[in-house]
């Protein structure tokens, strides 16, 4: 059996409440489905659909690879906006997802009351 002896820092998904172990030498992503966490949409894990778009509200990160300017503009990402899956954590991370399927998170459960 193969025991992951990397050191790892916490990273938390504010609208989940989740937090899950990551070493520096993955990406926040990859950390979350080793796991199989839920809280950052994953799409096509290769930094190109925009859809595991994050804001790093603390903590820092380091680059895995290039981001797509069509999701996350230079100036997004000096405010602290990435892709979940380019970039691995430095320090523990707090983080708010914010790409397309953020409604999710945010809006809770569609009342029926009203149906």
């Amino acid at each position: 059996m193969f025991f992951d002896t990397r050191p790892k820092v916490p990273v938390h998904v504010v609208q989940t409440g989740e937090t899950f172990p990551c070493a520096h030498d993955e990406s926040l992503l990859q950390a979350m489905l080793r796991l199989g966490r839920k809280g950052i949409p994953v799409g096509c894990v290769n930094g190109g659909c925009g859809v595991c778009k994050v804001h790093i509200v603390e903590g820092a990160c380091q680059s895995l690879g290039p981001i797509s300017r069509a999701h996350v503009s230079a100036e997004e990402e000096a405010a602290g906006f990435t892709l979940a899956c380019r970039v691995a954590p430095v320090t523990a991370v707090r983080l708010e997802v914010t790409g397309k399927f953020e409604k999710p998170f945010c809006k809770g459960f569609a009342s029926t009351a009203n149906a």
